[in-house]
């Protein structure tokens, strides 16, 4: 279930007696009356919204008034997204938007809950943008018991945070093999923190195409239906589409006829979701999507330069008047907008966006960092005993 796992997990896998247990007798499902839009979302407001998103943990954005409340009653929620078969765990008062389910589970442990939604996610196959909740409600899964019949929850909880310890390890062990364990600011880093904090930057207001233009790319002869969600022997590089799933790279094509684009940024043309994303590794593009890159070849654009100007895009192309229905469209749309960057003395400041880029990477490092040093903390008796 959980492939193999070094000793001493997988030998206290191997010792597990399993039952089967319909999920509709672990998660009841709830009636939601008051079905959000993004419209009525600020990010100024208070308690998350959860969407069919996958990426954020499903938040898209907040509201003031949640409809399902975490209290005593109900300390936790599940919410899954019917077209990406996302769960995601509430443990504060929050709302939904439309292609969400809301289920209240059998427990309020979270390593429980997280054992047993992969167990059943994996379930469930992959309907691309259909919905998925017709298939996943009459999943069966498989959970580890005690007298025959009773799940044994103990057990569930006490592996999951002996793997995470575990798994953390190794992140620590890799952290500091590949250099990321040093996250001290400099200087220069600091006071492009505090700027945006004092809100000093100037800014200045571009039209898209005369910053970036859209890359040519060979059509190819296939449907994403009919192709590989893994990697295969043939079927080898990243296909874009105009899913907000992983960054939009859902399928594999193979090499040979494809345009093979890595270090430029994507957009969707044909989707829920229009949020651009930088590629740092070969694709291709498929369809519903397209590439773009900086126009001047006399500058070069490092990644983080890449990064801060994908979020700068994304503040005119991922808001809530762009649906499937009403659609932000292809190159054509987009080059016609205006992009706000940072300046300085009338001209790009990329070195402040290099900076500020950087500057946020140390602090995401020094914050998992301190994650797993908690957590291998808080964890020690667990495996002391195990």
């Amino acid at each position: 279930m959980f492939g193999k796992i070094d000793s001493p997990l997988d030998k206290k896998l191997s010792k597990v007696k399993w039952g089967e247990f319909k999920v509709g007798d672990l998660f009841k499902i709830q009636k939601i009356t008051k079905m959000l839009s993004k419209e009525d979302l600020h990010s100024s407001f208070e308690y998350p919204v959860y969407s069919s998103d996958s990426s954020n943990n499903g938040i898209i954005g907040y509201t003031n008034e949640p409809e399902f409340i975490c209290n005593e009653n109900h300390p936790v929620y599940v919410t899954f997204g019917d077209h990406t078969r996302t769960f995601n765990i509430a443990r504060y008062s929050f709302s939904v938007l439309d292609n969400v389910k809301v289920l209240v589970p059998c427990t309020s442990d979270i390593n429980t809950l997280l054992f047993m939604v992969s167990c059943w996610k994996k379930q469930i196959p992959n309907l691309g943008y259909s919905r998925h909740w017709k298939v996943a409600k009459n999943c069966v899964i498989l959970l580890p018991i005690i007298n025959e019949r009773k799940i044994d929850f103990d057990f569930i909880s006490s592996f999951i945070a002996e793997l995470e310890a575990e798994r953390i390890k190794e992140l620590e062990a890799y952290l500091k093999v590949t250099g990321f364990n040093n996250y001290e600011l400099t200087k220069e880093e600091q006071d492009s923190l505090a700027v945006i904090g004092t809100k000093n930057v100037q800014w200045h207001d571009f039209k898209m195409e005369e910053l970036f233009e859209k890359i040519p790319t060979i059509k190819l002869p296939y449907k994403a239906k009919e192709l590989p969600k893994e990697a295969t022997e043939k079927f080898v590089l990243p296909c874009l589409t105009s899913s907000f799933m992983n960054q939009g790279l859902n399928y594999y094509v193979p090499k040979e006829g494809a345009t093979i684009l890595k270090n430029v940024i994507s957009i969707p043309s044909n989707s829920d979701v229009y949020r651009a994303y930088f590629q740092s590794n070969e694709f291709t593009v498929l369809s519903d999507a397209y590439a773009i890159r900086w126009k001047d070849k006399s500058i070069h654009i490092s990644q983080n330069q890449y990064l801060f100007m994908v979020m700068c895009i994304n503040k005119f192309t991922d808001l809530p008047i762009y649906s499937y229905k009403n659609k932000l469209g292809s190159w054509n749309v987009v080059k016609n907008m205006y992009v706000l960057l940072p300046i300085r003395e009338n001209r790009i400041d990329f070195n402040f966006m290099e900076l500020f880029i950087n500057a946020i990477k140390k602090l995401t490092l020094k914050n998992v960092a301190e994650y797993s040093d908690n957590r291998i903390n808080a964890t020690k008796e667990v495996i002391k005993h195990s």
